[in-house]
């Protein structure tokens, strides 16, 4: 019995120590933990080394937009055209369509969201080209819902002088009160 007794500890006790001694060979070693903090390591500096390229990739991205801007749109010939909405009262926008020198150059239809914009004092760009110096007319079309929900249709133009340097045009649309009608405007930025 004593050999009975015996054996079931000492194999007890050579269970345990071996148990502890596998578990302690396998994953605690110090190649084993310098392999994982040299991979952690590199894995972090491969990370901001990927940052720092997603960044210079945008700073890159900026650069061309600007330049791609100044060669397709040089200030000597540059045209651009702003909407601005004042109230809003008599006159739901829902499109404008513009046109220089009798050629469609824009047209643009107007999501609620957009409208809401323009009526807290946003101004869009609506149109950005090229012209040569000289005379030309800018006719502009207004579509939307008038005076008592009615479908409302105006054209605005005006004839002007491009000279050196950018031009720049704004499509105004306010509210006559006494009349209790929509007015549009076109203004010569000069």
């Amino acid at each position: 019995m004593a050999t009975a007794a015996g054996s079931p500890g000492r194999l007890r006790q050579r269970g345990t120590a071996c148990g502890r001694g596998s578990r302690a060979g396998a994953g605690d070693s110090a190649p084993a933990r310098e392999r994982r903090n040299d991979a952690a390591a590199g894995t972090r500096a491969l990370d901001e080394q990927i940052q720092g390229l997603k960044k210079d990739v945008v700073d890159l991205n900026k650069d061309l937009f600007v330049l791609e801007e100044e060669l397709l749109f040089p200030a000597n010939t540059q045209v651009a055209v702003f909407v601005s909405v004042d109230v809003g009262d008599f006159f739901a926008l829902d499109s404008v369509t513009l046109k220089i020198d009798n050629h469609d150059v824009s047209n643009y239809l107007y999501t609620p969201r957009e409208v809401s914009a323009l009526l807290k004092g946003g101004v869009q760009r609506l149109y950005v080209g090229n012209l040569k110096a000289g005379q030309h007319e800018l006719v502009a079309l207004f579509n939307g819902k008038g005076p008592h929900d009615r479908d409302y249709r105006r054209a605005a133009n005006i004839r002007f002088e491009k000279g050196v340097g950018a031009k720049y045009l704004e499509l105004k649309i306010t509210d006559h009160q006494r009349a209790q009608q929509p007015e549009f405007e076109i203004k010569d930025w000069e």
